[in-house]
């Protein structure tokens, strides 16, 4: 089995290079995706943390004194120690205060000394969704930068007839800037130590993988390869296991079909030498009376009387006819095999034509002191569904042999009778009967049996076609030698048809 390659290396290289690459592919969305969502909890516990820090704020600070002084400006004095205090024990928060508009009225982030720059608005429809509900997840505007949203922390107050808010940020702009320095550092640390993991795990089960599914190959290309060689029973054992099991399968399957179809041919070669064989047998009687006889009539040194001469012509036109009907046989027989000979079905009466084809073979009957009886447990008038033309060749071809192998003073017996919703046509006669290792082979082509040299012909094999291409079998019955035989089939009854 070694001398099979399984797998080339260039389909190696691009089999680890692919499983690298999406390996490395599949990190890297990992870590961003890792990183994203570590950022989005950071963010919900620290405002969740932090949701009453402007509340405490208002409370500790604003029962002694007021946000603004007398003349309705800022206490800055105020803002700016709370600020500071704040600032200087969390440096990731930011504090303003805003207006009832949403206005930034002071900051200590923020230079309020240019009157000419435009006062910052925040929106704020965050801030009250907030107030309304400190659980949910809410983001709002960053004053020194109100296209960006961060996470916040706002409580609302009421000093001296004057509305505002406490607005804190719990994400500061610096606080940012070393979130992301950080960010990079780890990023970089955490890419670089997973693509090195990622790497070696890759080579190890890439290699473990190329292993299994070159083991699989080596026995696949192993039984291939004896397949190929000519032996055509090679199939690939445990085939449901294997790790290419779909593979596996679809070459036995494949293997399967092949033998068939080889046996198939196999067959089709026998039999045409089976049939050249038979042919030339059956076709060498006729041919060699019909040449004698006519050599014969054309001797001149022979003197033949008039009565010899329609002797010898009627040998020769029964031997003619012999061999017409063998010839069409033939023809008949290839047609049936190849299925191309058409069905046209029709509803005709079934005793009627048994009675008819028993009828044409009283003459013939009586020659052979054979009795031909029909027994009819049908109504008169049943129908049936078939072909009627084939279906009486059948009775013909079946009615042939039992006259053939039928002795003396013997009976042949038609039966019809129902089945259900099917009429049954049984053709039994008292002849020499068939053994059970004959009965398997009584419809082969040119069949003869070990006590006769007489071929029986065609006529059971295109009985047994025709029967076949009406949807039913052609059986056989005999309880052994001079015990008789009988052939039975089938047909739907109009009745059926109906239903």
């Amino acid at each position: 089995m070694s001398k099979y390659r399984s797998l080339s290396n260039r389909f190696v290289v691009k089999l680890s290079i692919s499983f690298l690459l999406t390996i490395l592919i599949i990190g890297v969305i990992y870590i961003s995706v890792t990183f994203f969502l570590l950022d989005k909890f950071y963010s919900q516990t620290t405002q969740r943390l932090n949701a009453d820090i402007a509340n405490h704020l208002i409370d500790e600070k604003f029962k002694s004194s007021s946000p603004f002084l007398e003349n309705g400006n800022v206490n800055i004095q105020l803002f700016d120690d709370v600020m500071h205090d704040m600032m200087a024990v969390n440096r990731a928060i930011e504090v303003y205060l805003l207006d009832e508009n949403g206005f930034v009225l002071h900051s200590v982030v923020l230079d309020h000394s240019d009157a000419s720059e435009e006062i910052k608005q925040v929106d704020l429809t965050p801030i009250h969704k907030f107030i309304n509900n400190k659980e949910e997840y809410i983001l709002g505007n960053d004053p020194k930068n109100i296209s960006e949203k961060k996470i916040f922390s706002a409580a609302s107050f009421e000093s001296n007839g004057k509305v505002g808010y406490i607005y804190i940020l719990l994400a500061s702009h610096d606080f940012e800037q070393v979130c992301n320095s950080l960010f990079k550092s780890y990023f970089s640390k955490l890419t670089t130590t997973t693509i090195i993991i990622t790497t070696l795990l890759s080579l190890a089960i890439g290699c473990l993988s190329i292993f299994l599914i070159s083991k699989s190959l080596l026995i696949i290309i192993h039984h291939v390869n004896k397949f190929k060689e000519g032996n055509l029973q090679s199939r690939i054992p445990e085939k449901s296991t294997s790790n290419l099991s779909i593979l596996a399968t679809t070459f036995n399957e494949m293997a399967d079909t092949i033998s068939y179809h080889i046996e198939e041919i196999k067959s089709i070669n026998t039999f045409k030498k089976e049939l050249i064989a038979n042919i030339s047998h059956d076709l060498r009687t006729p041919l060699t009376i019909i040449r004698g006889y006519a050599e014969t009539l054309n001797e001149d040194k022979i003197l033949i009387t008039d009565e010899n001469r329609q002797e010898f012509l009627k040998i020769i036109e029964k031997s003619t006819l012999i061999l017409s009907d063998l010839v069409n046989q033939l023809y008949e027989y290839s047609n049936l095999d190849t299925k191309r000979l058409p069905i046209k079905k029709t509803i005709f009466n079934l005793p009627q034509l048994v009675d008819e084809i028993a009828s044409r073979y009283g003459m013939i009957s009586k020659q052979k002191k054979v009795n031909i009886q029909v027994v009819c447990k049908l109504y008169k008038n049943q129908f049936v569904l078939a072909d009627k033309l084939l279906i009486e060749r059948v009775i013909q071809n079946i009615l042939d042999n039992a006259l053939k192998f039928t002795p003396k003073y013997g009976n042949i017996v038609l039966l019809l009778e129902n089945n259900k919703e099917r009429a049954v046509i049984r053709i039994k006669d008292s002849g020499l009967g068939i053994t059970k290792t004959e009965i398997d082979s009584i419809f082969d082509r040119w069949y003869t049996s070990g006590d006769t040299t007489e071929s029986k012909g065609l006529g059971l094999a295109i009985s047994k076609k025709i029967i076949e291409l009406h949807g039913t079998h052609l059986m056989i019955y005999s309880e052994g030698k001079n015990k008789g035989s009988e052939f039975m089939f089938s047909l739907p009854n109009t009745t059926e048809l109906i239903n």
